[in-house]
């Protein structure tokens, strides 16, 4: 089976980087700060008022709620003009968008800001790169619009939604949430840590696998200006540690909790799969998030191989191949997991999504002088 890298009826394939949508917004830059409702302090002699009146903790649930509602008014708000907007440029065409004076898109995203969606705010500010991209373009264009009215009325609509679907909206376009649920202890072994700049910041992305949950989380962490975040796990150690997951996004995106004892180094590769499960794998993550870019995988038994005017993982076993994405063509990393082959095949973890497999890890498949047989490689 193989993935081409797009075609006209396909995802956007042109240039545009973008990495899998566990994309969340920095807690602290994207939120506009309200003044908590005060409650009138009570005279002397209002004892009887005063009783009626919440706890502390009652208090601030309930002007956290009040925030909270005039928040989603205002998302709402947004979300309403953004329909027209998108309309708008319907009905007037796409072929203006490439001219250098256009504004639509920041002018847009800035009133996306202003109703404190910078989910919203941040893929109109990519479809900004997508006009006038290259051939194709204007398919792309449209494709991404598409995309963005099914968030825009996924919001209007939220009430319909099921639970988990409705918790990934508000995730996308900008609601934060807290981590929830039962906390997960394993043995979690660091798959790949990459960091990117995501406008003001650097966001640090950390992939762990659980060997007894065989579950895969993601550790955001973010970073100051020219500052890189502070958490940093090598990739091939291995921690026991509780992690909690957050609400909606498939369940990837966690916190890390307590750790029991000091992180070790492991020579084992995770398990892992073929490129047709990595694709089934995405394709079942599409039904719950409907925006994701890209799902974490691991390969098992692949070789990276020309193609065309790129690269290809082909699976040992069965042949079938899955292109490595664009950007990572550009990468140093794509020489490393080449030389690592030599043409043997060997585990590679990475993303996998419309666009193909963009490596960030991978292990050897056996010993030379500088890396052990079963070491792990960063390719990111």
């Amino acid at each position: 089976m193989v993935l081409s890298h797009g075609g006209e009826s396909g995802r956007p394939t042109g240039p545009v980087e973008r990495r899998a949508a566990d994309r969340v917004p920095a807690p602290g830059l994207d939120e506009v700060s309200d003044t908590a409702d005060q409650e009138p302090e009570s005279a002397p002699d209002e004892v009887s008022r005063a009783a009626a009146r919440p706890s502390g903790d009652s208090a601030s649930r309930a002007a956290a709620a009040r925030r909270a509602g005039r928040r989603a008014e205002r998302v709402t708000g947004g979300a309403q003009e953004l329909e027209q907007r998108l309309a708008d440029l319907l009905r007037g065409g796409l072929a203006a968008t490439d001219r250098p004076d256009y504004g639509l898109w920041e002018e847009t995203a800035a009133r996306m800001v202003d109703a404190q969606a910078p989910g919203l705010a941040h893929r109109l500010r990519e479809l900004g790169s997508v006009a006038g991209s290259g051939p194709g373009w204007p398919v792309r264009l449209l494709e991404e619009c598409a995309l963005l009215h099914l968030l825009d009325s996924a919001w209007l609509r939220l009430d319909r939604l099921p639970g988990p679907l409705a918790a990934t909206v508000r995730t996308r376009v900008g609601l934060t949430a807290s981590a929830e649920g039962p906390a997960v202890r394993d043995r979690w072994t660091v798959l790949a840590q990459y960091d990117t700049p995501d406008g003001r910041i650097t966001t640090r992305r950390i992939w762990l696998y659980g060997e007894e949950s065989g579950r895969t989380a993601l550790l955001l962490s973010y970073g100051a200006p020219g500052r890189a975040p502070a958490r940093t796990l090598p990739v091939g150690t291995v921690i026991d540690a509780e992690v909690t997951p957050y609400p909606g996004g498939g369940g990837l995106r966690a916190e890390l909790g307590r750790q029991f004892g000091d992180p070790v180094v492991t020579a084992a590769p995770p398990h892992g799969g073929s490129t047709a499960d990595a694709l089934g794998a995405y394709g079942r993550a599409l039904r719950n998030d409907p925006w994701l870019d890209a799902w974490p995988a691991t390969l098992r038994d692949v070789i990276p191989a020309p193609s065309g005017d790129g690269w290809q993982l082909i699976g040992a076993a069965d042949g079938s191949a899955l292109p490595i994405t664009p950007p990572a063509l550009s990468r140093p990393g794509l020489w490393k997991l080449v030389a690592l082959s030599g043409g043997s095949p060997l585990t590679v973890f990475g993303e996998c999504g419309h666009r193909g497999f963009d490596p960030l890890a991978a292990w050897c498949p056996e010993a030379s002088e500088d890396i052990g047989a079963g070491a792990a490689v960063a390719l990111a």
